[in-house]
């Protein structure tokens, strides 16, 4: 027994020790390493950015309002900040290997938020991502749609109106607060219709122990100012005139809201089922909505389904996993195209569902959250 505790003591003095140097480390290189002033060249001499050295190409691209999509918030999981850099970046960091594929390395493609600014660089992004603007708005509506989910309905300021494509999503900037030392950002979908223009409507699901979700379920008020970026992302609907899938779960339903009610406004009769999963009743939310569109509208038809009713619930509607449902009510897929959007698990599943009834895996689209 002796032994034992000598060896864990062992362990664990060179586990702190490491950990000790490690944020020596990080401390060295945040406040005393002086890189001076570096020059990054965007697109080839687009944009010329004079910049101080020393903070991650991320975040200094976002201080000269270019906004790159990272829905990580910077933390390297999520691999949206892919940045092409022609020059000056370094070698390829151990945090960035298992984000980037051999093609992303062989055509210089980085995680931009594990890229520090060291010296002169140069980089391409797209040329889109240099329209993405910062608006700032105010707070008019906080309402719960379920136990942990809420609705955000904010009334822009400056600018006083946004544009985009439903299915995009913006950045909203979480302030430091309490146990949150620094402003973070998080990538939400509008729910919003784009004919709404003057205001964004954000579907925000609890993540126990979020940054923030946290802020915005117990800090956020009615009234507060927020800001936020964008927008951005490729998800939107194709097209085509082909019959379409959609299915999500949870805030998953934040695009399809914005999809389907722009699709009433523009007169788009384009063929859909919307398959939406749950676990209880509670769990539902936009369903007397969704209904009364489908009555309304002879090209929509709405599916809401439970994975695990309660007695007390007294459903009578679908029930079992969502990709279950989706199985059963979807017959020959060929021809057809499906959108999905929510976690990663589901959207695995949703699309060996449709593929299983035919359809081809490039007429399926999804927004994956991180």
């Amino acid at each position: 027994m002796t032994e034992l505790w000598v060896i864990l003591i062992s362990a664990g003095l060179v586990l702190g020790i490491s950990a000790a140097f490690a944020a020596l480390l990080l401390v060295a290189e945040r406040y005393l390493a002086n890189y001076g002033q570096c020059v990054i060249d965007v697109n080839r001499g687009s944009r010329r950015l004079e910049v101080r050295g020393g903070e991650t190409l991320l975040s200094t691209l976002m201080g000269r309002q270019i906004f790159i999509p990272s829905a990580c918030g910077g933390k390297g999981t999520c691999a949206y900040c892919k940045v092409k850099v022609l020059e000056g970046a370094g070698t390829v960091a151990p945090t960035e290997q298992p984000l980037l594929t051999a093609e992303d390395v062989a055509n210089n493609v980085r995680i931009s938020c594990q890229v520090k600014v060291r010296n002169d660089m140069a980089i391409e992004i797209p040329g889109n991502l240099l329209n993405v603007k910062q608006y700032t708005g105010a707070v008019e509506r906080i309402r719960d749609l379920t136990h942990d989910i809420k609705e955000l309905r904010i009334k822009l300021t400056d600018p006083p109106t946004i544009e985009f494509v439903p299915g995009q999503y913006v950045q909203l900037m979480a302030p430091a607060y309490k146990g949150s030392p620094e402003a973070v950002y998080r990538a939400y979908s509008i729910a919003s219709p784009p004919h709404d223009a003057g205001y964004v409507e954000l579907i925000i699901r609890r993540v126990p122990g979020g940054t923030c979700t946290t802020w915005v379920f117990e800090h956020l008020a009615e009234g507060d100012e927020v800001s936020f970026n964008g927008p951005y992302g490729e998800f939107r609907l194709s097209g085509t005139d082909a019959e379409m899938v959609w299915i999500a779960g949870g805030s998953g339903m934040a695009p399809f809201w914005s999809i389907v009610r722009h699709m009433k406004q523009a007169q788009i009769a384009r063929k859909c089922t919307y398959f939406f999963g749950a676990v209880r009743k509670g769990d539902l939310f936009f369903t007397d909505e969704l209904r009364q569109l489908d009555r309304e509208l002879d090209w929509f038809t709405f599916v809401p389904a439970l994975s695990a009713p309660a007695e007390s619930d007294q459903w009578d509607g679908a029930t079992g996993l969502i990709t279950e449902v989706v199985g059963k009510g979807v017959s020959d897929a060929a021809a057809k195209e499906g959108y999905l959007c929510g976690s990663g698990g589901m959207i695995d599943a949703a699309v060996k569902t449709l593929k299983g009834k035919g359809m081809p895996e490039e007429k399926i689209y999804y927004d994956k959250f991180t």
